[in-house]
């Protein structure tokens, strides 16, 4: 019996050491990516108890795109930003079954070190990006900028015409492109 107790011990043991969130080493970050620099949001991001998951649910509150966020910490299962106007840090929580991503990779979706060039959208795609939703007649590059990117469980290429978001736990909504442009949006 004492057998079977150390190793079910054991087990559980190097089953939590495998599932921890270890703090990645700067010698473990791309050079692009340094602890302390100043990012910009690539897309509106939302946000509940300061945690944002990468399944990108869509809702609770919402930090602008081009919003400045200083990288506090990158792990291999968070990443963790501090963002003007909120009073703790941000958390993002990356949930790679639905997102395919590392942490690094949806570092790199979330954060880049230059502002999104709004310019290069229309005057109704940019009042959608500014309030983080999706109208007919956007662009494929406007809905990500605008609400970011749809779970890979639900959209495996952003190449398909129709992206499945969910905007929480139990409900989706869709939306269809043609010519790369949305033309109808089902909730």
């Amino acid at each position: 019996m004492k057998i079977l107790t150390r190793g079910l011990v054991f087990c559980l043991l190097a089953l939590s050491l495998t599932a921890c969130n270890k703090t990645l080493k700067p010698e473990q970050l791309p050079a692009h990516i340094v602890v302390g620099d100043d990012y910009y949001t690539q897309f509106v991001i939302r946000y509940e108890k300061n945690t944002h998951l990468t399944t990108n649910f869509r809702r609770g509150a919402s930090i602008p795109v081009n919003t400045r966020v200083k990288l506090l910490k990158i792990a291999t299962k968070t990443i963790e930003v501090d963002v003007d106007n909120m009073s703790k840090p941000l958390i993002i929580k990356n949930v790679k079954k639905h997102t395919g991503d590392d942490t690094i990779a949806a570092f790199d979706k979330l954060f880049g070190k230059r502002k999104v060039n709004l310019r290069q959208f229309n005057r109704l795609e940019r009042r959608h990006i500014q309030n983080g939703t999706v109208a007919k007649g956007m662009r494929k590059k406007a809905v990500l900028v605008a609400i970011g990117y749809p779970p890979i469980t639900e959209t495996s290429s952003l190449d398909s015409n129709v992206w499945v978001y969910w905007s929480g736990r139990f409900n989706k909504f869709r939306v269809h492109f043609r010519n790369g442009r949305v033309y109808k949006i089902v909730d």
